[in-house]
C-alpha cells in the first residue's frame, strides 16, 4: 500500500511527554522507530540526534509526583518513520 500523506520531517529532538516543549504532536501520528548504536530501541521517552543521546524510563525508580525517573544512554541516534 502506498501512503498518501506526507509524514513530518523528524526534529533533531522529540520528546513524548506533552508537556515537553519538544512534543510534536504531528510526529506522534505516525510509528516512530529509534535507533541506539546501531540497535532498536522501544522504550525511547525522548531523543536528541545532534547531541547523541536518548532518554529512557528507570525500571524502578520514580521521582516525586511518580513519573518514572529518565535515564540518559549516549551513542549514535537515528530516527526513522515505520
Amino acid at each position: 500500500m502506498t501512503d498518501t500523506t506526507s509524514r513530518p520531517t523528524l526534529p533533531d529532538h522529540l520528546a513524548g511527554n506533552p508537556r515537553s516543549p519538544f512534543f510534536l504532536e504531528a510526529a506522534f501520528e505516525f510509528e516512530i522507530g529509534i535507533l541506539l548504536n546501531g540497535k532498536e530501541r522501544f522504550d525511547v521517552e525522548e531523543y536528541c540526534i545532534s547531541e547523541g543521546w536518548v532518554k529512557v524510563p528507570s525500571p524502578k525508580a520514580l521521582d516525586r509526583r511518580g513519573n518514572p525517573m529518565l535515564i540518559t544512554l549516549k551513542g549514535t541516534v537515528e530516527a526513522f518513520y515505520k
